[in-house]
């Protein structure tokens, strides 16, 4: 049945494989922790890779809309698993830096890179719809809007800081209320016909992409269990190793696709993979592990560092900045990139 794959194909599959293996003896033959810690992140990238894959060839069956939800929901996997991992591991700084991380390497990081690559194959401009990056800023300032009154509640010390866990579950309702109605009609808008003819058997895609979700819980669990000790040994700081290592490890999915995509000239297929993510993590992902920690002891709330309010909103608006006329320059995906080097060195400082 691989050999429908492509050479490149099944060496990579073998590959992730491989590293995933190596994970696990590391992890069951009591291997040092940061040897744990880095090929586990290694292997997340690499799962993510196969979710991706594999999602894709499912969604050729589809189209373009469909496979961007799809590939940005299933793509949000790692994150689920490590954030769901860390609460139950009582690593409350790890879970909301590694959302954190989620929102701001696929809205700066990787959404700089799609439009470098996008704007260098179409020779200067990168050109897609407005509709998706309209949608997305306004998803965007509704998260940041709940997370920044309960911030400043919390600063505050008013009466509202005493019913965080309360006062975010509602948040989460109202956030996955409007995701819904408006992933609905945004598929609904953008309904295609005549599935495209689909080189990857349904068969194979759907066993690659339940093998894919087993194993990104299992690496998820290892990286969780080996973080405290490995980033003592390396001298890094929770919040640094949830904001960048998990949030560049965990969106391997947007890098790879997205890049490859724009470089390819399927610019509002990329700009699709990229923005979905966003949305979903932002009133989706967030509010809904939000939810699920009502059933752990560590509860997760939007309460976050000022700091972390302030950079969220100003990359709502640098986002909208760029896209919503619906073409980008090389530069301004560069300066994606820039805003998302800055905040890394932020956090390492923290």
């Amino acid at each position: 049945m691989l050999a429908c794959l492509t050479t490149r194909e099944r060496w990579l599959l073998g590959i992730v494989g491989a590293v995933v293996a190596t994970t696990a003896a590391l992890e069951y033959g009591g291997g040092p922790d940061v040897a744990v810690f880095l090929v586990a992140a290694l292997a997340l990238a690499g799962v993510a890779w196969v979710v991706s894959f594999s999602t894709e060839a499912v969604g050729e069956r589809f189209g373009p809309a469909l496979t961007g939800v799809l590939q940005s929901t299933l793509g949000n996997l790692p994150e689920l698993f490590v954030v769901l991992f860390a609460l139950s591991a009582g690593e409350l700084v790890v879970a909301q830096y590694s959302i954190l991380g989620s929102l701001f390497a696929n809205a700066l990081l990787v959404l700089g890179l799609v439009i470098l690559a996008g704007a260098r194959a179409a020779g200067g401009t990168m050109k897609f719809g407005r509709r998706l990056p309209n949608d997305t800023a306004t998803l965007l300032l509704l998260a940041i809007f709940i997370i920044s009154l309960l911030g400043f509640s919390d600063r505050a010390g008013d009466n509202a800081s005493k019913h965080q866990v309360e006062i975010s579950a509602i948040g989460a309702v109202v956030l996955l209320a409007v995701y819904v109605v408006w992933v609905v009609a945004y598929l609904r808008e953008r309904e295609e016909v005549g599935p495209v003819h689909a080189r990857v058997p349904l068969q194979l895609a759907v066993g690659l992409l339940a093998v894919a979700g087993v194993a990104a819980a299992f690496v998820s669990d290892w990286f969780v269990n080996a973080l405290g000790p490995a980033i003592e040994s390396l001298g890094l700081s929770r919040e640094f190793t949830g904001l960048v290592i998990v949030g560049i490890a965990g969106n391997a999915v947007e890098n790879v696709v997205g890049i490859a995509l724009a470089h390819k000239g399927q610019n509002d297929l990329a700009i699709s993979v990229v923005k979905n993510s966003v949305a979903q993590i932002a009133v989706f992902l967030f509010p809904a592990l939000v939810l699920l920690s009502l059933f752990f002891a560590t509860r997760l709330t939007f309460v976050l560092p000022t700091v972390y309010i302030a950079a969220l909103f100003l990359m709502a608006i640098s986002v909208w900045q760029v896209t919503q006329d619906g073409e980008a320059a090389p530069f301004e995906g560069l300066a994606l990139v820039g805003f998302y080097v800055i905040l890394a060195v932020l956090t390492y400082y923290e």
